[in-house]
């Protein structure tokens, strides 16, 4: 974790306070859409298992500190405030929902939309596809997404939906991903985040889990491909 000098200690500190003084309702944001999610009757045949967060105060302060240093190495102006952090860092509540193969990243996405939307809940970003892996990337815009290359090397798809309270716009961040790519997720979030690591051998190991976790993405979609083949052919 970085530690602030007196000067960023100035700044951090009131967006800080404003996080503890929201947290609650950060908390009933993050847990309705846990729980439209948990329950969803749809989703539920689709999806392997939910994970859901709440970013920590010691976090955040990190992440605010590493976007203080960031701008002022651009010579950027800083332009998060009390009144803004729950929208300009967005995924103060998190949650991400997990499935087995690719196939089903699209009917997932479907009910999700309509469930988010039917719960009154507004998108801030739309769904976009964020992968490294040029065939993936192409499966996607063949569903129907919209795709951006990822330089972390995962693949995900990622929502930012809002919602609104007297005097506070919130923001929770949806993520949909394979089980495959969350080992890798959880692997690369122990070593690279929030600082990365300055081992070349671990760089060049995560990106070579990378390279796996995409093959065994592919087998875990070829085996459900053959499975839903056999099974029309049964018909």
């Amino acid at each position: 974790m970085l530690t602030p000098t007196e000067a960023e200690q100035a700044i951090v500190d009131p967006l800080l306070q404003r996080f503890d003084e929201k947290q609650q309702n950060v908390g009933l944001f993050h847990d309705a859409v846990l729980k439209a999610i948990s329950t969803s009757s749809e989703l539920r045949p689709l999806i392997h298992s939910v994970r859901a967060r709440i970013k920590d105060r010691d976090h955040l302060q990190d992440k605010l500190l590493r976007k203080l240093r960031e701008c002022a190495d651009k010579n950027q102006k800083f332009d998060i405030t009390p009144e803004n952090l729950h929208v300009k860092i967005n995924d103060l509540a998190g949650i991400r929902i997990l499935h087995l193969h690719t196939a089903q990243a699209k009917p997932i996405h479907d009910h999700l939309i309509k469930l988010l939307k039917s719960c009154g809940y507004k998108f801030h970003e739309a769904p976009v596809a964020r992968t490294w892996d040029i065939e993936y990337e192409k499966t996607f815009k063949e569903m129907g997404f919209k795709t951006k290359r990822s330089e972390n090397l995962y693949t995900s798809i990622h929502c930012v939906i809002s919602d609104q309270v007297p005097n506070l716009k919130m923001t929770c961040e949806v993520q949909v991903r394979t089980l495959t790519e969350e080992t890798w997720g959880e692997v690369d979030h122990r070593i690279n985040y929030p600082h990365k690591t300055d081992s070349v051998a671990c760089l060049q190991q995560i990106r070579a889990l990378a390279r796996s976790t995409s093959a065994a993405g592919r087998l875990v979609d070829s085996i459900f491909a053959t499975v839903a083949d056999e099974e029309t052919k049964k018909a």
